[in-house]
């Protein structure tokens, strides 16, 4: 996904002017419209652009993939909540009852913490310790306790987040939670370490069906996340799909 914070932006480079100001030009819509904060958000797709709707869908069409697969959904990269909060909704409406699905999302809610040579190339000159951070944590858990109280089996919290760096918190979750069992593993860390720890560590907690997700793939801004995959899968090769509607997120089922 194009990720605009502290400078960064993969798509800025090929964004047309007019595209630039779109969101501004929505704004302005949003605030001149006399409705209710409600209705306007029931409304939503009036003042969403065409890339976040892309988004939402494809996170939904990987979701479709694993409603038969048993186990809970592991976000790395939380990031504003978009993708965590997406798939807690999309768990309380198509298996409303499917309460040992949980979803795991894995943040340091303050950036990045560290960068490695395997994160460098001639793109990321502008890449820092501290970019896409986002303090985000606090109000997430707030809705979701909001929507909790709405859905079926809303006693049973849907959402876990854990902070910190995933180099640490990813293993020690995995022995604190001795049961877990995976379906989708979404990876958006962007950078090799965290990257390549997840899949180390979850994969293993994946069965047959099962489906990784990655956002960053073949991206030239984000050159780790590609190079963990390699190098884990090098005996035994994905099947890297895609949607035809979205050219970021890539996704393999595990057999």
């Amino acid at each position: 996904m194009s990720k605009n914070n502290n400078n960064i932006s993969i798509s800025g480079g090929y964004r047309t002017e007019d595209e630039k100001l779109e969101a501004s030009l929505n704004k302005k819509c949003f605030d001149a419209n006399p409705n209710t904060w409600e209705i306007k958000m029931e409304n939503f797709p009036k003042y969403v652009k065409r890339q976040n709707l892309t988004r939402f869908l494809a996170l939904y069409e990987i979701f479709k993939l694993v409603i038969n697969v048993k186990g809970s959904i592991v976000e790395c990269g939380v990031n504003h909540g978009f993708g965590t909060m997406a798939w807690s909704k999309f768990s309380a409406i198509i298996e409303p009852v499917n309460l040992t699905r949980k979803i795991y999302g894995f943040d340091t809610f303050e950036g990045f913490p560290s960068l490695s040579k395997n994160d460098k190339s001639s793109y990321t000159k502008k890449v820092k310790v501290g970019d896409l951070a986002s303090s985000s944590m606090e109000e997430i858990l707030k809705l979701s306790a909001i929507h909790d109280k709405t859905r079926f089996l809303g006693h049973i919290p849907k959402i876990e987040l854990i902070k910190g760096d995933a180099i640490k918190t990813i293993p020690k979750f995995v022995a604190d939670n001795p049961h877990i069992l995976v379906s989708l593993l979404f990876l958006d860390f962007d950078l090799y370490k965290p990257t390549k720890v997840a899949l180390e560590k979850l994969v293993p907690k994946m069965p047959k069906g099962a489906v990784i997700a990655f956002d960053e793939l073949d991206n030239p801004l984000w050159p780790g996340e590609t190079k963990a995959m390699t190098e884990f899968f090098r005996d035994n090769k994905l099947k890297i799909q895609r949607f035809p509607f979205d050219p970021y997120i890539g996704y393999a089922i595990l057999d």
